[in-house]
Protein backbone atom coordinates (compact mmCIF):
# COMPACT_ATOMS: atom_id res chain seq x y z
CA UNK A 1 0.00 0.00 0.00
CA UNK A 2 1.70 3.17 1.18
CA UNK A 3 5.22 3.95 3.61
CA UNK A 4 3.00 5.81 6.25
CA UNK A 5 6.48 5.10 8.41
CA UNK A 6 7.77 9.13 7.50
CA UNK A 7 4.17 10.65 7.98
CA UNK A 8 5.02 12.43 11.64
CA UNK A 9 2.10 14.64 11.07
CA UNK A 10 -0.34 11.38 11.90
CA UNK A 11 0.55 11.50 15.75
CA UNK A 12 -2.03 12.69 18.24
CA UNK A 13 -5.04 11.19 16.75
CA UNK A 14 -7.14 8.59 18.43
CA UNK A 15 -6.73 6.11 15.71
CA UNK A 16 -3.20 4.80 14.70
CA UNK A 17 -1.75 6.09 11.44
CA UNK A 18 -2.20 3.10 9.76
CA UNK A 19 -5.66 3.12 9.91
CA UNK A 20 -5.56 6.57 9.18
CA UNK A 21 -3.85 6.07 6.11
CA UNK A 22 -5.65 3.44 4.91
CA UNK A 23 -8.86 4.84 5.23
CA UNK A 24 -7.30 8.19 3.22
CA UNK A 25 -5.42 5.07 0.57
CA UNK A 26 -8.73 4.00 -0.15
CA UNK A 27 -10.87 6.98 -0.70
CA UNK A 28 -8.45 8.38 -2.89
CA UNK A 29 -7.49 5.34 -4.99
CA UNK A 30 -10.44 3.56 -5.16
CA UNK A 31 -12.77 6.91 -5.72
CA UNK A 32 -15.04 5.46 -2.81
CA UNK A 33 -17.51 7.52 -1.21
CA UNK A 34 -16.51 8.71 2.55
CA UNK A 35 -19.72 5.75 3.55
CA UNK A 36 -17.95 3.76 1.58
CA UNK A 37 -14.20 3.98 3.27
CA UNK A 38 -16.66 4.16 6.51
CA UNK A 39 -18.08 0.56 5.74
CA UNK A 40 -14.22 -0.81 5.10
CA UNK A 41 -13.36 0.13 8.06
CA UNK A 42 -16.25 -1.29 9.92
CA UNK A 43 -15.85 -4.62 8.39
CA UNK A 44 -12.26 -4.68 9.84
CA UNK A 45 -13.74 -3.69 13.43
CA UNK A 46 -12.79 -0.06 13.42
CA UNK A 47 -16.00 2.10 14.40
CA UNK A 48 -15.25 5.63 12.79
CA UNK A 49 -17.72 7.93 11.08
CA UNK A 50 -18.09 9.25 7.71
CA UNK A 51 -17.34 12.87 9.41
CA UNK A 52 -14.03 11.99 11.03
CA UNK A 53 -13.01 10.45 7.66
CA UNK A 54 -13.91 13.14 5.98
CA UNK A 55 -11.78 15.26 8.15
CA UNK A 56 -8.70 13.13 7.52
CA UNK A 57 -9.18 13.59 3.89
CA UNK A 58 -9.33 17.04 3.92
CA UNK A 59 -5.98 17.18 6.24
CA UNK A 60 -3.86 14.01 5.02
CA UNK A 61 -5.66 13.67 1.29
CA UNK A 62 -2.92 16.25 -0.66
CA UNK A 63 0.00 14.49 0.87
CA UNK A 64 -1.49 10.90 0.54
CA UNK A 65 -2.89 11.49 -2.93
CA UNK A 66 0.59 12.45 -3.92
CA UNK A 67 2.25 9.85 -3.27
CA UNK A 68 -0.55 7.48 -4.88
CA UNK A 69 0.46 9.29 -8.40
CA UNK A 70 4.06 9.22 -7.96
CA UNK A 71 3.95 5.26 -6.81
CA UNK A 72 1.31 4.08 -9.67
CA UNK A 73 2.68 2.76 -13.07
CA UNK A 74 2.87 4.12 -16.38
CA UNK A 75 -0.58 3.94 -18.42
CA UNK A 76 -1.22 1.65 -20.98
CA UNK A 77 -0.97 2.14 -24.38
CA UNK A 78 -4.36 2.71 -25.02
CA UNK A 79 -6.49 6.00 -24.36
CA UNK A 80 -9.50 6.65 -24.12
CA UNK A 81 -10.96 10.11 -24.48
CA UNK A 82 -14.01 12.27 -24.06
CA UNK A 83 -15.99 15.10 -23.12
CA UNK A 84 -19.23 15.65 -20.93
CA UNK A 85 -21.03 18.88 -21.09
CA UNK A 86 -21.95 20.17 -17.18
CA UNK A 87 -23.74 22.99 -16.10
CA UNK A 88 -22.19 25.55 -13.36
CA UNK A 89 -23.91 28.06 -12.26
CA UNK A 90 -26.40 27.42 -14.88
CA UNK A 91 -23.13 28.12 -17.38
CA UNK A 92 -22.93 25.17 -19.94
CA UNK A 93 -19.01 23.85 -20.01
CA UNK A 94 -17.42 20.80 -20.64
CA UNK A 95 -15.02 18.53 -18.91
CA UNK A 96 -12.87 16.77 -21.43
CA UNK A 97 -11.06 12.95 -19.38
CA UNK A 98 -8.60 10.93 -20.43
CA UNK A 99 -8.52 7.12 -19.37
CA UNK A 100 -6.14 4.63 -19.72
CA UNK A 101 -7.51 1.20 -20.89
CA UNK A 102 -7.29 -0.04 -17.22
CA UNK A 103 -9.86 2.44 -16.43
CA UNK A 104 -7.38 5.03 -14.42
CA UNK A 105 -7.83 8.77 -15.25
CA UNK A 106 -5.20 10.47 -16.98
CA UNK A 107 -6.13 13.94 -16.61
CA UNK A 108 -9.60 16.43 -16.84
CA UNK A 109 -9.69 19.88 -18.50
CA UNK A 110 -13.08 21.85 -17.64
CA UNK A 111 -13.80 24.15 -20.53
CA UNK A 112 -16.49 26.41 -21.77
CA UNK A 113 -15.73 25.75 -25.86
CA UNK A 114 -15.37 22.15 -27.62
CA UNK A 115 -13.56 23.41 -30.21
CA UNK A 116 -9.66 22.30 -31.97
CA UNK A 117 -8.02 24.53 -29.52
CA UNK A 118 -9.25 23.02 -26.49
CA UNK A 119 -8.66 19.73 -27.67
CA UNK A 120 -5.41 20.66 -29.15
CA UNK A 121 -4.15 22.10 -25.59
CA UNK A 122 -5.82 18.76 -23.55
CA UNK A 123 -4.06 16.79 -25.55
CA UNK A 124 -0.48 18.85 -25.22
CA UNK A 125 -1.33 18.94 -21.25
CA UNK A 126 -1.75 14.76 -21.98
CA UNK A 127 1.13 14.50 -24.06
CA UNK A 128 3.54 16.45 -21.68
CA UNK A 129 2.63 14.45 -18.73
CA UNK A 130 2.49 11.07 -19.86
CA UNK A 131 4.02 10.76 -23.80
CA UNK A 132 2.72 9.30 -26.35
CA UNK A 133 0.29 7.00 -26.40
CA UNK A 134 0.06 3.93 -29.57
CA UNK A 135 -4.08 4.29 -30.13
CA UNK A 136 -6.42 6.88 -28.64
CA UNK A 137 -10.02 6.33 -29.35
CA UNK A 138 -12.35 9.09 -29.03
CA UNK A 139 -15.76 9.38 -29.99
CA UNK A 140 -17.32 11.29 -33.98
CA UNK A 141 -16.02 14.79 -32.69
CA UNK A 142 -14.37 16.23 -35.31
CA UNK A 143 -12.30 18.56 -33.00
CA UNK A 144 -10.23 15.43 -31.98
CA UNK A 145 -8.57 14.78 -35.26
CA UNK A 146 -7.92 17.99 -36.07
CA UNK A 147 -6.12 18.50 -32.78
CA UNK A 148 -4.45 15.25 -33.02
CA UNK A 149 -2.90 15.69 -36.42
CA UNK A 150 -1.62 18.82 -35.41
CA UNK A 151 -0.04 17.66 -32.22
CA UNK A 152 0.47 14.11 -32.35
CA UNK A 153 0.31 12.85 -36.23
CA UNK A 154 1.99 9.30 -35.46
CA UNK A 155 -0.34 8.03 -33.43
CA UNK A 156 -2.93 5.87 -34.61
CA UNK A 157 -6.91 7.39 -33.58
CA UNK A 158 -9.62 5.25 -33.46
CA UNK A 159 -13.16 7.47 -34.06
CA UNK A 160 -16.08 5.05 -33.40
CA UNK A 161 -19.21 5.93 -31.07
CA UNK A 162 -19.12 2.57 -29.50
CA UNK A 163 -15.54 1.45 -28.72
CA UNK A 164 -15.12 4.74 -26.33
CA UNK A 165 -17.46 3.07 -23.63
CA UNK A 166 -14.80 2.77 -21.25
CA UNK A 167 -14.78 6.87 -21.04
CA UNK A 168 -18.61 7.17 -21.35
CA UNK A 169 -19.27 5.17 -18.45
CA UNK A 170 -21.88 6.71 -16.50
CA UNK A 171 -20.80 5.18 -13.14
CA UNK A 172 -16.87 6.57 -13.52
CA UNK A 173 -16.26 9.40 -10.99
CA UNK A 174 -14.15 12.22 -11.84
CA UNK A 175 -12.45 14.16 -9.18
Amino acid sequence: MLNLGDLSRLKGYRFPRTVIGYAVWAYHRFVLSLRDVEDLLAERGVVVSYETIRVWVAKFGTQLAAKIRRDRPDPSAKWHLDEVVLKINGVKHWLWRAINANGDVLDILVQSRRDTSVARRFMRKLFKRWGLPRVMVTGKLGSYSAAKAQVAPCVEHRRHKGINNAAEASHRHTR
